[in-house]
């Protein structure tokens, strides 16, 4: 990542720039992810999740990163976007999510065919169809970014915290009294091999 941002960098790329976004992966959260920030290469973040567990962990790792270096580069966390997919109760699941990390959710994202009819032509949905409600999203989403003043040190929650989250919302059974706390899926199958 840093290597990719210097070379730009080097080719005056970020010149006479308002913003840059980087789109890392949440499961580098340890590697590349830190580089812009370490690097003082980024000013402000925005974590792109979803309701499912797996986005919610790596939004929560990627918390834990800003605030390890809040301190000495200055980078804060903008809020979450949700990006959604079709989970229960996903945009309060979210918003509370944003809460617990010291945070908003700036915009919640529709699921829209239009986003994969766009990525099949290799195109964004703005230049696909810039008349679709989800070209409007984006537009709405880049105005929120824009305007937005609440940046803030984030604050990390335990994972027993975010399973407890899920259970909370209904998306996990809680646990047994084993200390386990599984999905309807997986009590299902335990209830049928009892």
């Amino acid at each position: 990542v840093i290597t990719s941002i210097n070379f730009l960098e080097a080719k005056g790329a970020y010149n006479n720039l308002d913003y840059v976004t980087y789109d890392v992966l949440g499961d580098v959260v340890c590697g590349g992810f830190a580089m812009p920030i370490r690097e003082k290469k980024a000013q402000e973040i925005y974590i792109v999740t979803s309701g499912e567990m797996m986005a919610m962990y790596a939004a929560n790792n990627i918390a834990r990163g800003i605030l390890k270096y809040a301190h000495t580069g200055g980078v804060r966390l903008g809020g979450l976007i949700c990006n959604s997919r079709e989970v229960d109760n996903e945009s309060e699941l979210i918003e509370e999510l944003a809460r617990r990390l010291n945070t908003q959710m700036i915009h919640f994202l529709p699921r829209d065919k239009a986003v994969q009819h766009a990525e099949l032509r290799r195109m964004t949905v703005l230049e696909y169809d810039p008349e679709a409600s989800m070209a409007q999203e984006y537009r709405t989403l880049a105005r929120k970014i824009d305007e937005n003043k609440l940046m803030t040190i984030p604050t990390p929650i335990e994972m027993d915290d975010l399973e407890q989250l899920l259970v909370d919302f209904g998306m996990a059974e809680a646990d047994g009294g084993d200390g386990i706390v599984r999905t309807k899926a997986q009590e299902l199958a335990l209830a049928a091999a009892s």
